[in-house]
């Protein structure tokens, strides 16, 4: 929930109102008219100009330096794993589980040990 004179960031235009995207703008009213699609109403000062938004197209700028501060680490991370040819942290980045693929492997030696067993009794036969 979003407080009135946050400072919040256009993330999308979702209906097409020719929105700046990116750009920062601060929550100056909620629209409790429950006739229109609008929750908030944000002035963008680069622009000098008010819209009507939806809460899906506005996010705090906080979250959004978050989110990408934790893809970077992720990225780094990765490019670490990849050039040391560190297969545990890579898996662990990458969230494959390990069990899952030792299971994997299992079951594709019980097949290719029962597409044997298949040929060799078809050989006899």
């Amino acid at each position: 929930m979003f407080k009135l004179g946050q400072r919040v960031v256009i993330v999308a235009d979702s209906f097409e109102q020719g929105l700046p995207i990116g750009e920062h703008a601060y929550i100056i009213g909620r629209d409790r008219n429950p006739d229109s699609a609008f929750e908030w109403i944000v002035r963008v000062p680069k622009t000098d100009k008010q819209y009507p938004l939806i809460e899906a197209d506005i996010a705090l700028e906080e979250d959004l330096l978050k989110r990408e501060a934790e893809r970077v680490q992720r990225e780094s991370l990765l490019d670490y794993a990849l050039a040391t040819r560190n297969e545990a942290l890579f898996r662990q980045i990458m969230g494959i589980d390990e069990s899952a693929a030792k299971d994997d492997e299992s079951a594709v030696k019980e097949t290719a040990e029962d597409f044997i067993r298949k040929v060799n009794i078809k050989a006899w036969i």
